[in-house]
């Protein structure tokens, strides 16, 4: 069956991490990319497998001097229980991660086979793995982190996004890569990152990295980065996607989203009507067979 039959996206996000851990890029390569390994011929955008590597595997994190990367505590969830990037993700105990400056080194979820990531690796897998756009490869740190790590952190990702570029660059496949800017809540270090990815020939941008603690912060800080974006190349919001952020960010000249967000909800009975959201699993829609989920869809 086709992804595309029974979707209406008009560009879909596959996850590079989970594909490298299974069923590998190879595999997806020999059948002849992500558009036929899953029978769907629209536009196809993969991340770095960075943000997974960073947020959803929990475990001690040591930076090359040998010292564990302080985590802190998770923001507030959000109203709804809708989350504005990857809070309450899982965690897998564990699963030591070594962050160095040529890549970082992480255990399977599947096995605990150890593997490692780095910006020449991602952009490898990506190729296999065949989509029109490409990430390149960046680390992620918590909202709450210290003024000093976030600055090395940017340098570090400025570097991993550089060396991703030269390695896209010797065989660009007709794909593009989106810069990812990064910089979190500091609106000095997020003008820093724009200006200098924006002198590299990325074709395309993107937000990534934390946005803030809720809605109203990110709202705030797109309201700043958004205008200092070069108005030649698409943009992308990375890992936003629930309909309130949505309504919120579009106006401010955002092109394209992706989140885990829709699946969720989906997973869960949730359904999106313009009478407000819907628990298909509740009880009282347990004989309702014949009624439109909402009246105004065809």
């Amino acid at each position: 069956v086709s992804v595309q039959a029974y979707t209406n996206q008009q560009l879909m996000f596959c996850n590079t991490y989970h594909m490298l851990v299974h069923p590998g890029p190879d595999v997806v390569a020999e059948a002849g990319g992500l558009h036929r390994f899953m029978n769907y011929n629209g536009p196809l955008i993969t991340d770095s497998g960075g943000f997974q590597v960073f947020s959803l595997l929990g475990g001690v994190r040591f930076d090359e001097d040998g010292s564990p990367m302080a985590t802190g505590p998770a923001p507030p969830s959000m109203s709804d229980n809708e989350e504005l990037k990857g809070k309450g993700g899982k965690k897998y105990e564990g699963s030591v991660v070594s962050v160095k400056e040529e890549g970082v080194v992480f255990r399977s979820y599947r096995d605990g086979a150890l593997l490692t990531l780095t910006p020449e690796l991602s952009v490898k897998y990506q190729k296999l793995l065949g989509a029109d756009i490409i990430i390149p490869f960046d680390e992620l740190l918590p909202y709450n982190v210290s003024e000093d790590k976030l600055q090395q952190s940017l340098h570090r990702t400025h570097r991993w996004q550089a060396r991703s570029l030269v390695t896209h660059l010797t065989q660009p496949k007709e794909q593009a890569m989106y810069a990812v800017i990064h910089g979190g809540t500091d609106r000095t270090l997020r003008s820093q990152s724009i200006s200098y990815l924006s002198s590299l020939p990325f074709d395309g941008f993107a937000l990534g990295g934390s946005l803030g603690r809720d809605r109203h912060e990110m709202q705030h800080l797109l309201e700043y980065a958004m205008p200092l974006l070069p108005e030649r190349a698409p943009n992308h919001l990375l890992g936003i996607g629930d309909t309130t952020s949505l309504d919120m960010c579009m106006p401010l000249g955002i092109d394209t989203f992706d989140s885990s967000y829709p699946t969720k909800a989906a997973r869960h009975g949730q359904f999106f009507t313009r009478q407000g959201k819907m628990l298909i699993r509740q009880i009282e829609h347990k004989h309702n067979h014949t009624g439109r989920i909402d009246p105004e869809c065809q």
